[in-house]
């Protein structure tokens, strides 16, 4: 939720100093791939997410794509399209998309880029509300479930705790043994 909190507060792309700047290339409109190499990434993507049940992927072209994935894609998507956060590159995995689930819209992606702006709401709202809203959001789906807690620390069996021989602490002060 801190992350989601964050992000209400600075913004992407908001003009915040602290908002992520990151940006979707535009492969196509930069002729950094031809067409042929956008229709073969395309239909990997569609192979790796979710979409795959209602959208059935060329697998002829999504293996081309897969090469084409790897060098151009992987580095902020991630190897396998798990995404990163961080860079502000979603996952792949899923059939979430922000800009349309089609196979069009997907290609329109690559194609064209994608690189949506949402304001910074820090001067807008107080910190009790941006909370409020985080929580929300998370609820609603934004977010994953907290990392659970991570359990006491014991001590390790290496190195077992002291026996203590009450009948000899009682001795030594003098006392009789139970």
């Amino acid at each position: 939720m801190e992350d989601i909190e964050h992000t209400l507060r600075v913004g992407i792309r908001s003009g915040h100093p602290d908002a992520r700047m990151s940006m979707m290339p535009a492969f196509g409109r930069d002729n950094m791939l031809t067409d042929a190499q956008i229709s073969d990434v395309t239909e990997q993507v569609v192979a790796m997410s979710s979409a795959r049940a209602r959208l059935h992927p060329d697998l002829r072209a999504a293996a081309r794509g897969a090469l084409v994935y790897q060098e151009q894609c992987a580095v902020c998507h991630g190897a396998t399209g798990t995404g990163d956060r961080a860079l502000g590159a979603p996952s792949l995995t899923d059939d979430v998309w922000l800009y349309g689930g089609s196979r069009e819209e997907i290609r329109r992606q690559i194609e064209l880029g994608r690189g949506g702006v949402m304001p910074s709401w820090e001067r807008r709202f107080d910190d009790g509300t941006l909370r409020a809203l985080a929580y929300y959001v998370h609820q609603m789906g934004g977010g994953e479930a907290d990392a659970p807690v991570a359990p006491p620390t014991l001590p390790s069996a290496a190195a077992p705790a002291p026996v203590v021989d009450q009948d000899q602490d009682e001795r030594a002060a003098g006392g009789a043994p139970h």
